[in-house]
């Protein structure tokens, strides 16, 4: 066994080479593999997605609704103008239960005009008076519509969201008015506003007073260029539901459009043009009167008043504030005021009736200015003029005041009460004929009617014993007798005529025939005698006395009575 031994893991020495020299392995270069190009892609595309998505991406706001019906998270759509501009992305309640909490995430093309300007509201099908909106959403489902607001507002990122949709759009051309009226009526938001029956505009909604009393503040809208119609001096009606009126003697049905039947309206019409200039155009948010009629929105119309006082100490039923003041059946004003006066010293009791009458009604211009008005009144009343109450409508039982000329009425004096006139009165229509007929009937009670019965009971028996008596029936027979005689005379009379009545013609023609000898002779005289002159006018005197014997003979032979009773008045 040999000392030297050979390490196991050592290799063997070449011993065909030196010890100095070692083997070199082979070193390759290292090259670049486009398997490393995938992921360097993906990183840089989703770096610019991340990027885009983020400078994409708007603010997220809080939209406050009463209910969330018809909106889903992550699918409904916030849009203005049909252009999506952010998504609901999730629905809740609120903290205290009592709204819904809609949280929003907006583009960031939506963020300049989320503003306290903005308005917000759902759009779903809504029945709206006579109108029905929203109809397509029935297939796409609801959505939130947004109106931007006109600019200028304080950013903000939480809103109260609209239960209805807004009136006016801030890009919809127009002016805004409000109107001053006692009561809404039907009116409600989205009634119409008409001019000469043309919608152009609606209610935007009206504002409760404080403490509920005074006048209701009711906002409209006007779109463009109907507002530019608008005047200082225009008036507005209501023109809401069906208007029955009986004015003109008959019935008149007053129907502006079925919408206003449905869902109410207001109207106004240019004003009537004056002789000075016009009125200057009404500017935006112009406060202006409802009125609840035209016929009242015309009598407002007027500008000039005069006001009436007159008392009545009869009923005045049927008479209230609005009735008309009419004179020979033309409304010349209203009454203003009915009020009963009671004085508790004296215990007498009257009626205080104030009235507006416009003397534009009655005057011209010229006249009113120069005070004609003031001027004629005293000369009305010293006429006859009074004031008095009359039937208005027998099926309503309306009262008008009416200013009649009264004959022969006892001579007044017009009064005055600071600025009103007090006129004279006198009790009319129904009331009026009841004071008479009671007037009437007092005086018949005053009558003695039992004294003058007893008298009349008196003359009767008188009479009737004078009727019955003895010399009555004398005076009766001897009167009979009388005729008897008188007929019997006037038979004899007309038997002995009879031969003379026969001869006065033969008479007449023997004159003639006399008279016509003599002028044959009266000409073989010649024409210039005494003698000719003489028997000319015996020979008139013949004709004239033929000619009355004849007429004689023709009255006698139709009036043969004539010569006992004489001919009488022709």
């Amino acid at each position: 066994m040999s000392g030297h031994q050979e390490h196991p893991d050592r290799p063997h020495a070449n011993h065909d080479q030196p010890d100095d020299q070692t083997a070199q392995a082979a070193v390759r270069p290292a090259r670049f593999s486009l398997i490393w190009v995938i992921p360097v892609v993906v990183v840089v595309i989703a770096a610019w997605l991340g990027w885009t998505t983020l400078s994409r991406r708007g603010p997220e706001i809080t939209l406050q609704f009463e209910t969330a019906d018809g909106i889903t998270a992550g699918q409904t759509q916030v849009k203005h103008k049909a252009v999506a501009l952010g998504t609901v992305e999730s629905v809740g309640l609120s903290k205290d239960l009592r709204q819904v909490d809609i949280q929003v995430r907006m583009s960031a093309a939506a963020k300049p005009f989320l503003t306290s300007n903005a308005q917000f509201w759902v759009v779903r099908p809504r029945l709206s008076g006579a109108s029905i909106s929203g109809l397509d959403t029935l297939l796409s489902g609801a959505y939130i519509a947004v109106d931007p607001g006109a600019p200028g507002g304080t950013p903000q990122d939480v809103f109260k969201g609209l239960e209805a949709p807004p009136g006016v759009r801030s890009d919809e051309p127009g002016r805004t008015y409000t109107l001053m009226s006692d009561d809404v009526g039907s009116l409600s938001e989205g009634s119409s506003v008409f001019f000469r029956d043309v919608p152009v505009g609606e209610v935007l909604g009206y504002t409760m007073p404080p403490g509920g009393r005074g006048p209701i503040p009711i906002q409209v809208f006007v779109r463009e260029p109907y507002d530019h119609y608008l005047r200082a001096d225009t008036r507005f009606w209501d023109v809401s539901g069906v208007r029955v009126d009986f004015a003109g003697g008959g019935l008149r049905l007053k129907v502006e459009s079925l919408q206003a039947v449905l869902s109410g309206g207001v109207a106004f019409g240019l004003p009537e043009q004056r002789r000075d200039k016009a009125a200057p155009e009404a500017p935006d948010n112009a406060v202006f009167k409802l009125y609840a009629s035209q016929d009242d929105a015309n009598t407002a119309s007027y500008r000039d008043r005069l006001s009436i006082v007159t008392y009545f100490k009869s009923s005045v039923k049927g008479l209230a504030a609005g009735s008309p003041v009419e004179m020979f059946g033309l409304q010349i004003g209203n009454v203003t005021d009915v009020k009963l006066q009671l004085d508790p010293k004296t215990g007498n009791a009257q009626v205080r009736v104030a009235m507006e009458v416009q003397p534009e009604r009655v005057f011209s211009e010229d006249e009113i200015e120069h005070g004609a008005v003031g001027n004629v009144t005293q000369a009305l009343v010293d006429n006859g003029l009074r004031a008095e109450t009359d039937t208005g409508n027998l099926l309503t039982g309306s009262s008008i005041i009416s200013f009649a000329f009264v004959p022969n009425a006892p001579p007044e004096k017009v009064g005055h009460e600071g600025s009103s006139i007090v006129l004279p009165s006198k009790s009319g229509g129904i009331s009026g004929i009841m004071d008479s007929l009671s007037t009437v009937a007092d005086k018949i009670a005053a009558m003695p009617l039992q004294q003058i019965g007893d008298n009349l009971n008196s003359l009767l028996a008188h009479t009737d014993s004078t009727v019955n008596g003895a010399q009555l029936k004398q005076a009766i027979a001897a009167l009979t007798d009388t005729l008897r005689s008188a007929q019997h005379l006037t038979a004899h009379a007309d038997k002995g005529l009879t031969p003379l009545m026969q001869r006065l013609p033969q008479i007449a023609d023997q004159l003639q025939q006399t008279v016509s000898n003599a002028n044959r002779t009266l000409a073989s005289y010649g024409g210039d005698s005494d003698f000719h002159h003489s028997l000319q006018q015996t020979l008139d005197q013949l004709n004239e006395t033929a000619r009355s014997i004849r007429l004689l003979s023709d009255f006698i032979s139709r009036h043969p009575s004539s010569l006992l009773l004489g001919r009488g008045k022709p």
